[in-house]
């Protein structure tokens, strides 16, 4: 894929960002809309590999991929500064918007990945009315003491190991986008960051996936957006980690595919935790749990 790049000036800086379109060359119809794909804390357009190409031909649906600023081939932060504490928050509510609108990107599904799927939250916290849906996998919405040991782990094998070496051919300044993401998470303030009590402001469809080994994580991530948001439909991978879009691709495929044919609305009014534990991992269609509604 060769990459364009689109100037923007969304937080009072100029700066360049890396994106690719995937999929259907003509924009897609109003009943099939863009898919825009948003990579984890230490993503880029490459590191999704082909997955939003794999996905778009399943679906016949155009994507736009592209690298938040830091990463990839888009313009790198200085030397020694730091992502601000609220930067999930900054994404969703001024950059993203920005590119939608200078792409002429119209109510859009986002499919994001790890930090990726909180700034797909936090999108659609902030104006759900801009977005047909979302798709969130392996997010977070509170701080778990496995995400941060994680974390910690990803720090030794970079500072330790070979990680640096293998991240260094995706990003122009490697230690800036894995620091900033890594010190942003490791700071003592990040433990008590939630967004639990706005994800009741999300009324557009939403279907959370995640990997029932994901090292990052548990299940109560998912689990709980179906909680503030009934009508979130959940999916359960077995055997698979935090990230399920490259080690399941079929089976995120197919739960995407289903849920775009038949997004669901809000609830009718049970409790969104009936059934939560339900998902016992022996197959895709068992795991697939749509919002509870009445009889």
């Amino acid at each position: 894929m060769n990459p364009s790049f689109l100037t923007l000036s969304p937080q009072g800086r100029t700066q360049t960002l890396e994106y690719v379109w995937v999929g259907a060359e003509a924009p897609a119809p109003p009943t099939l809309p863009t898919l825009v794909f948003l990579h984890e804390g230490l993503g880029s357009v490459a590191l999704w590999r082909d997955f939003p190409a794999r996905l778009c031909a399943a679906l016949g649906m155009r994507g736009l991929v592209y690298s938040r600023f830091g990463y990839g081939a888009s313009t790198p932060r200085p030397a020694g500064e730091a992502l601000p504490p609220d930067y999930l928050e900054r994404e969703a509510t001024l950059v993203l918007p920005a590119l939608l609108e200078a792409l002429a990107i119209e109510r859009p599904w986002l499919i994001g990945h790890s930090d990726g799927g909180s700034i797909a939250l936090l999108a659609a916290i902030h104006d759900p009315k801009y977005l047909r849906g979302i798709v969130t996998i392996a997010p977070h919405y509170f701080v778990e003491e496995v995400c941060l040991a994680g974390i910690a782990r990803a720090r030794h094998a970079y500072e330790q190991g070979r990680l640096r070496e293998r991240l260094a051919r995706y990003h122009q300044d490697v230690d800036s986008a894995f620091y900033g993401w890594c010190n942003a998470w490791l700071a003592p303030q990040r433990r008590d960051w939630t967004i639990e009590a706005a994800l009741k402001r999300i009324t557009c469809p939403v279907l959370a996936i995640q990997g029932e080994a994901d090292e990052y994580a548990t299940l109560e991530q998912i689990k709980g957006i179906r909680r503030q948001a009934p009508q979130t439909q959940l999916c359960v991978l077995a055997q698979c980690g935090h990230a399920p879009h490259l080690q399941a691709p079929d089976a995120v495929c197919a739960a995407i595919r289903v849920f775009l044919q038949r997004p669901a609305g809000p609830a009718d009014g049970d409790d969104p935790a009936d059934g939560d534990d339900a998902a016992d991992g022996e197959s895709f269609r068992k795991d697939f749990l749509p919002p509870p509604r009445n009889p």
